[in-house]
């Protein structure tokens, strides 16, 4: 593929109301490739004026948009699905080569990220509401529901696609009209996908895109404006935190996807080599940069050693390279600060007793690339237990008891994604209520499917996405008081 072909016809302006424009003054910020630390293009840099702008737009679209038949709301989103699919090469590569993954992380991206799409235009005609006589017999019972109104989305960089659409997606069934920020690092992916949408004819307003490199400076004027309604974030906890404090003034509706310190935890009575197959896909999805990555691994000690050894095996065959080509199957982490992160948490480990059986040193030369990385006897005063890795690294500690295990899996302020394995009907319904956690992976290890909710609880956030119940994240319920 002709990687220069493709960035020279990747829109690098504000996408504003459905048209191309600059930011004020001319500003532009750098997009960096992760595999070099080399620029790729220059992007608009959005300003509070331009987030004004956009509000202004998305604001005066909302009537027209929430009016619009559901059906053909449907209709839009399904042909924004169709042309995705189209350009499916073109996303992934963007996302390669903004984010680092490899490429075929990218491509499976671009099957999930797009399924959103789908999955909400066939929920926007299945918006409900009930029509019931009051208990007294006085009168009649009307309850609807109405679009929630314009929203904020702010994207990370790990998901440069998904994460847009996941969201995107039931705002436009519902009705809503969206700004979206996406992270800094990556906002290629969705400045092409505001392209389509406008391509396949989604109203000027509905949609804007708004890339920025002030963040704080940008939305924080518009948490404090009346007009907006609705907030949704998917990032760190700590800058979710933040957030909910900042929405909290207007009191708008709030959905936050936040940080996660996923289990993955294997009974005695595993089927082992199914659980290093499940290992492999919950750690190495996505070079480990997801929040639902397994982050530490908690093994029956009756199986640990196996369950390493073989581990270690499959994590040693990944290949280090660009993300770009064809060969790798690991691609770079997004920037040096997240390198040295994971770094610095393996070195912890190490420091404090635990064994590195493969990877844990920083390669030489361009890029922030950092290997596939094992742990053993990794003690439970470890910071890598504790913290968000957020890269390839596999810290393993074994465990004798169900119950020590159900615990050691709950020892974290978060509570997003767990995955066990056991043969053990019975253990495995026991395990998953107990375990603290929105979402529980039984004998798998990828969990993530555009018909089912996710989202977590604790520091992991609230709300959830994707599913039926994630277009009720931008649905007010309205009750309407017949008479007889």
């Amino acid at each position: 593929m002709d990687t220069s072909a493709l960035l020279r016809s990747v829109p690098t302006t504000l996408h504003l109301g459905g048209t191309r424009r600059d930011a004020e003054n001319g500003a532009t910020f750098p997009v960096t490739d992760p595999a070099t630390g080399n620029t790729l293009v220059e992007v608009a840099d959005a300003s509070p004026s331009d987030a004004a702008a956009a509000l202004d737009a998305a604001a005066a679209a909302q009537p027209g948009w929430a009016a619009t038949a559901p059906r053909e709301r449907g209709e839009l989103l399904r042909a924004v699905y169709e042309k995705i699919t189209e350009r499916a090469e073109d996303f992934a590569a963007l996302m390669t080569l903004e984010m680092g993954k490899a490429l075929p992380e990218s491509r499976a991206e671009v099957r999930y990220g797009a399924e959103f799409f789908r999955w909400f235009a066939e929920e926007a005609v299945r918006i409900g509401g009930r029509f019931t006589p009051a208990p007294a017999g006085n009168g009649r019972i009307l309850v609807t529901q109405q679009p929630v109104g314009p929203a904020l989305a702010i994207t990370p960089w790990n998901f440069p696609l998904a994460m847009g659409t996941r969201k995107i997606g039931p705002a436009m069934a519902a009705g809503c009209t969206m700004i979206v920020k996406p992270a800094s690092a990556t906002p290629l992916t969705m400045l092409l996908l505001g392209e389509l949408m406008t391509e396949v004819g989604f109203p000027d307003g509905v949609l804007s895109v708004l890339p920025t490199s002030r963040s704080s400076a940008v939305t924080g004027p518009l948490l404090e404006d009346p007009r907006l309604r609705k907030l949704t974030f998917t990032g760190s906890t700590e800058v979710g935190r933040m957030l909910v404090e900042k929405s909290a003034h207007g009191l708008l509706r709030a959905s936050m996807e936040l940080g996660g310190n996923a289990p993955f935890v294997v009974f005695d009575d595993a089927d082992v080599d199914a659980a290093v197959d499940g290992a492999v896909l919950a750690k190495m999805r996505n070079g480990g940069e997801a929040c639902t990555a397994a982050n530490r691994f908690h093994v029956a000690n009756a199986v640990r050693a196996e369950f390493t050894e073989k581990l270690t095996a499959r994590l040693s065959e990944f290949v280090l390279g660009p993300g770009i080509d064809p060969e790798t199957t690991l691609g770079p982490l997004i920037n040096e600060d997240q390198r040295s992160k994971v770094a610095e948490l393996v070195d912890d480990a190490v420091g404090a007793g635990a064994r590195v059986l493969l990877g844990g040193t920083v390669p030489d030369g361009p890029g922030s690339f950092y290997p596939a990385t094992v742990l053993t006897d990794v003690p439970v005063s470890a910071r890598i237990l504790k913290e968000e890795v957020f890269g390839p690294v596999a810290p393993i500690t074994g465990f004798d008891t169900e119950d020590e295990g159900i615990a050691a899996a709950n020892d974290t302020e978060f509570g997003l994604a767990a995955y066990i394995y056991t043969r053990d009907l019975d253990r495995a319904l026991r395990a998953a209520e107990r375990i603290e956690t929105g979402m529980v992976g039984v004998n798998r290890g990828v969990i993530s499917d555009a018909a089912a909710p996710f989202g977590g609880i604790k520091a992991s956030g609230f709300g959830r996405e994707g599913g039926t119940e994630g277009i009720e994240e931008y649905l007010e319920t309205k009750y309407i008081a017949l008479t007889p």
